[in-house]
């Protein structure tokens, strides 16, 4: 869904057309400068405006949370078709089809939930905007990305325990579990690896990596 349809889109652009309306009219009519001129002024000038700016900026930042958003660079086509995939299998595919994930499977799996989580990993997000276009991998052919470019750190099992507690019995029952139990608080054993739960995005992994 694009952003303008979302209520804090639509706020946007109401707040932006009426601040230019308001403007234009001023600008055409030219009335006497009195208390009803002021007041239309600072709505024009002032509140209107900023109305816009916040929620076209939160509206942006919403739109940025969605899988669309991510595979609109072409290096990340096939992990968002693989997502939407109804017949894949893939950690990243089971995922996806969970209703309360869905649409921002990417950001909620990937995304940074210590306490400055947001801008983190909206930060994060603009390393993937640089290096996109200075980097290279605009350019780069999709098999190549696959090969040569890898996660920028280990995948943290603390976002999967977001969801998954890993203090259910259904989880301290399985003897596996049990077993790396340390290994996985200090993330050194990975939930999302093969020997695992099965890594999220198999097609874009080297043989040695599954």
């Amino acid at each position: 869904m694009g952003s303008a349809a979302t209520p804090i889109g639509a706020l946007a652009i109401a707040s932006a057309g009426i601040a230019a309306l308001l403007l234009i009219h001023h600008l055409v009519v030219r009335p006497k400068l009195q208390a009803t001129t002021r007041l239309k002024l600072l709505l024009g000038l002032a509140v209107f405006p900023f109305i816009a700016a916040v929620s076209t900026t939160a509206s942006g930042m919403a739109r940025t949370t969605e899988a669309t958003f991510c595979g609109s660079c072409h290096v990340m086509e096939t992990h968002v078709s693989d997502l939407q995939d109804p017949n894949s299998i893939s950690l990243a595919s089971r995922h996806g089809r969970n209703e309360h994930v869905g649409p921002h499977a990417c950001y909620t799996c990937h995304a940074d939930y210590s306490m400055l989580g947001y801008p983190l990993t909206k930060i994060t997000g603009m390393m993937h905007v640089y290096h996109y276009y200075f980097s290279g991998y605009r350019k780069m052919p999709l098999e190549e990305f696959h090969k040569e470019v890898r996660i920028a750190k280990p995948y943290p099992n603390a976002n999967c325990r977001t969801c998954h507690s890993g203090k259910l019995a259904s989880f301290m029952n399985v003897r596996e579990h049990i077993a790396v139990l340390d290994e996985l608080e200090a993330n050194k054993v990975s939930c999302a690896s093969a020997g695992c739960h099965g890594v999220a995005h198999r097609f874009s992994k080297r043989p040695e990596e599954l």
